[in-house]
């Protein structure tokens, strides 16, 4: 699905086409280190492989340290993810890639802020290119 968005400049229009799918919401609000969710959490290491089941999540491999952004607040019979990107030797090509895991999966080995602000989550905390 292709979303075309205009933008109007004086004089000139730019039409700017964007690949892309808005998922399902796993959460309405997530918990993070400042208002924008741009500091990272803690440091965390994975405790067993988990293989990504679609785009909004990321392959983990079994020591793999991901550095955690946001933690999705448990809602009803959801399970409980957290939102980071993969760290570490040998993993270059998936470093950077930011995507959800659960949180289960790893055991944080280094806190570095507290996770107190609440923010609602937005559509592009779901949308995958």
């Amino acid at each position: 699905m292709a979303r075309i968005f205009l933008l109007f400049l004086p004089g000139l229009v730019a039409i700017w086409t964007v690949h892309g799918i808005f998922m399902d919401r796993l959460a309405s609000k997530k918990l993070c280190a400042d208002d924008e969710c741009v500091y990272i959490i803690s440091l965390a290491r994975a405790q067993e492989d988990y293989n990504a089941p679609d785009c909004r999540f990321i392959n983990v491999k079994k020591g793999q340290q991901i550095y955690v952004y946001s933690k999705l607040v448990k809602e009803n019979e959801a399970g409980e993810f957290w939102a980071g990107s993969v760290y570490g030797d040998g993993h270059e090509d998936e470093m950077g890639i930011m995507g959800y895991f659960p949180s289960t999966l790893v055991h944080e080995q280094h806190v570095y802020k507290e996770a107190t602000k609440e923010v609602p989550t937005t559509d592009i905390d779901f949308f995958c290119e």
